[in-house]
């Protein structure tokens, strides 16, 4: 609907203003609907997740802000299963309780503290602290593999090292 279009374009632009600390966002350019977003930096610290960066997508329905979106984590993390829906209460598992006023930047603080917590719900999962560790370490690289991460998020791809060993080789 054109309320959802321009409510979603507002919401960009206060985003570009106002950033979530540790956490980047942004629509597809071809599908405002779908939003991508990657939690990193300082709010990890001192967690499993620490050194790590989570790609996941909000799929907001056409009558957003009256409906939640859809949450999905794409990045493997030892907290939430990739490709599967989430059960948070402001997602859209749970219509009865969102709250219209509220914003993706509310949506995306709601989605980093639950990842910091341990509360079980749908698409959430166990893994060992020393999985999640691994699994942090392992999260650039499995994000710079995806085409569309590094066109919406070109500041979070690791420029490729040159190995002073590889210069002695060649």
């Amino acid at each position: 609907s054109k309320a959802c279009l321009m409510r979603l374009q507002k919401e960009y632009q206060r985003l570009n203003k106002e950033p979530v600390p540790s956490v980047a966002a942004a629509p597809r350019d071809d599908n405002i609907l779908e939003w991508h977003f990657a939690i990193h930096g300082a709010a990890l610290e001192k967690s499993p997740y620490e050194h790590g960066q989570y790609h996941g997508k909000l799929i907001f329905p056409n009558d957003y802000p009256y409906k939640p979106p859809s949450i999905i984590m794409l990045t493997p993390n030892g907290r939430f299963h990739t490709n599967q829906r989430l059960c948070l209460s402001m997602s859209d598992f749970h219509p009865e309780t969102w709250v219209p006023a509220w914003s993706v930047a509310s949506i995306l603080n709601g989605v980093l503290s639950f990842m910091l917590e341990s509360t079980p719900t749908v698409g959430s999962m166990e893994a060992s602290h020393a999985e999640r560790r691994r699994l942090a370490a392992a999260s650039a690289a499995w994000n710079a593999k995806t085409p569309l991460f590094r066109t919406l998020f070109p500041d979070l791809v690791a420029a490729p090292t040159v190995d002073a060993g590889d210069d002695a080789a060649a």
